[in-house]
């Protein structure tokens, strides 16, 4: 099947005959799947979590290690949250530094367990390997907690942010974009700013309609054109401030101008296609395109080819 695996991927048979593909040698992103269980219940959350026992899956990772690439410069790391495997993310992460030590490590999680001042220790060896991708979705506890339907997550993950920043790890902040979000993109970024200035990295990104999202679309759907100007002057308020950030998963066509050097070709390939209005855009070769799950009702009444611009 040269289309689905090729020399140097990395895949799992079970007993049953079915085949998993855990590591693709060409994908623009490969990611370890840590857990499915979470503490939190994100309205929008494109992998809906599962409380069952997959301690399994740090034995897995250990041993995927072993076989992936030695230069691979990026790999992720998710779930479900990856923190609720304790010492066993702790184990994956040092069994990384050994077997890939040249490999940035970018996990996503919530943040919400390193309030504990102790976990955060534990990664000590880590700092400086790992990119801690941690969501914020408000400057206010309210909006936040309510996003993520945790009481008291905000806290818990703003003194978790601080407990990293105070051993020295990287840490990018990450917001996804939505009707319960945009409403407070500019206090947002002031937040940040002001509260957050440690943060390497600032990701603003668009809605994947999976999981949670497709059932809460109508707490969700708003078409990106209607932020598109409050995205714009946010990402500029924060790069005139010295912060580096990056748009994903919103169309070229569906920004403005200014803000367009902000948007990264950020969905991986599997999950990637361009619609009909792509085929004479000039500027397909750069965009992120839509996630192959978005259908009409998902679709922004902005998407348009970009033509040539004429010279005067």
């Amino acid at each position: 099947m040269p289309a689905v695996v090729a020399p140097g991927d990395v895949i799992r048979v079970h007993p049953s005959g079915q085949v998993n593909v855990l590591y693709r040698r060409n994908a623009n992103a490969n990611t370890l799947f840590a857990t499915e269980r979470c503490n939190s219940r994100c309205l929008m959350c494109s992998q809906p979590p599962r409380e069952e026992d997959d301690s399994w899956r740090i034995g897995e990772m250990i041993d995927l290690l072993q076989l992936i690439d030695r230069d691979l410069p990026v790999l992720g790391i998710t779930g479900g949250e990856p923190c609720l495997l304790g010492e066993g993310l702790v184990e994956v992460i040092r069994a990384a530094n050994q077997y890939l030590p040249n490999t940035v490590l970018h996990v996503l999680t919530n943040g919400r367990l390193f309030a504990d001042r102790a976990f955060v220790r534990s990664f000590d060896r880590s700092a400086g390997q790992v990119v801690w991708a941690v969501p914020v979705y408000a400057d206010n506890a309210t909006d936040h907690d309510y996003v993520v339907q945790a009481d008291g997550a905000f806290d818990e993950t703003v003194n978790g942010l601080h407990n990293l920043a105070e051993r020295g790890h990287r840490i990018e902040i990450r917001c996804v974009l939505h009707r319960q979000t945009v409403h407070r993109l500019q206090e947002l970024a002031e937040y940040l700013y002001w509260n957050l200035p440690f943060a390497e990295h600032v990701a603003f990104m668009g809605l994947e309609p999976m999981g949670y999202a497709r059932s809460n679309r109508e707490t969700l759907w708003i078409d990106p054109l209607e932020y598109a100007d409050a995205l714009s002057q946010v990402s500029g308020y924060l790069w005139r401030r010295g912060m580096a950030v990056s748009i994903y998963n919103v169309p070229l066509c569906l920004l403005p101008d200014q803000a367009r050097p902000f948007a990264r070709q950020s969905i991986s390939d599997w999950k990637n296609v361009f619609v009909p209005e792509c085929q004479s855009c000039t500027m397909r070769g750069s965009c992120c395109g839509f996630f192959r799950s978005a259908g009409d009702g998902w679709r922004s009444k902005g998407i348009q080819a970009i033509e040539p611009k004429a010279i005067a």
